[in-house]
């Protein structure tokens, strides 16, 4: 990867997180004695991808604030209007300062260092618009079965290149039985991304702004796009309790 070639590495955590029934920022429950978004941030440190990641935070409390320090940059999200909302509001802080934008999330803490390299390189060698992880599971069931509510990857024609991104919701029969499944990571050429959030629209049930709306944009504008497959491990999220739980006996089996 070039030396000039720089990148921002921008983290969501702004969310409430009320399905863990807390007063607690869901990015700010322990996962073996550290905050979910500690991990992150510690793992982002390691990939040495970035100077400072850029925090995307709640004005509802200063916790992730206080935990962090210095160690990375902030940006408050004033209202929870969808991750494209969140990750928008990093532009004032990252436009024109680098050329290529990862986002992560403050509560999927099991993303490696090495995963965020290997983005950023393919990101950079291929030239892409658009670049993401994707991870590929044997079924639906058991540990696997969280990940049945991913949207799809659908590929084809020559080079088995990506042609579509489906909802899981809008997915075909035939569309649910791929197993190749979309976590959210991605990584981004900056100009590209700032202006295209613009145009994203909130016409959904929650009436909150979608990040994956963009890749859609890149794949119906003929844009570059591609990926890099990683352990289904590292797609694993945080929102309940019950998550958490499975998350402390994947660090103890690890």
């Amino acid at each position: 990867m070039s030396k000039y070639h720089s990148i921002g590495i921008v983290i969501l955590a702004a969310g409430e997180g009320k399905r863990m029934n807390s007063h607690i920022p869901k990015v700010m429950h322990l996962l073996h004695g550290k905050p979910l978004v500690e991990h992150v941030v510690g793992t982002v440190e390691l990939s040495e991808c970035c100077t400072k990641p850029v925090v995307i935070v709640s004005p509802n409390h200063t916790l992730v604030q206080d935990h962090l320090g210095d160690r990375v940059q902030y940006v408050i999200q004033p209202e929870q209007l969808g991750t494209g909302h969140a990750t928008a509001q990093a532009e004032e802080l990252l436009k024109s300062q680098v050329d290529d934008v990862i986002v992560l999330y403050g509560d999927m803490p099991f993303v490696t260092a090495d995963s965020i390299k290997r983005l950023s390189q393919r990101h950079v060698e291929r030239g892409n618009t658009v670049t993401m992880m994707t991870i590929t599971v044997p079924h639906f069931e058991g540990v696997f079965k969280p990940f049945y509510s991913f949207s799809r990857v659908i590929r084809g024609g020559e080079g088995n290149h990506i042609q579509r991104i489906v909802e899981c919701k809008d997915a075909t029969e035939n569309e649910l039985e791929i197993k190749e499944v979309n976590p959210c990571y991605f990584c981004f050429s900056s100009d590209w991304l700032w202006k295209k959030l613009k145009t994203v629209d909130n016409n959904n049930i929650q009436k909150e702004y979608y990040l994956p709306d963009v890749v859609k944009m890149a794949i119906d504008e003929g844009e570059s796009i591609s990926s890099i497959d990683v352990d289904y491990t590292e797609a694993v999220g945080i929102n309940t309790k019950e998550d958490l739980d499975i998350a402390h006996q994947h660090l103890t089996k690890k």
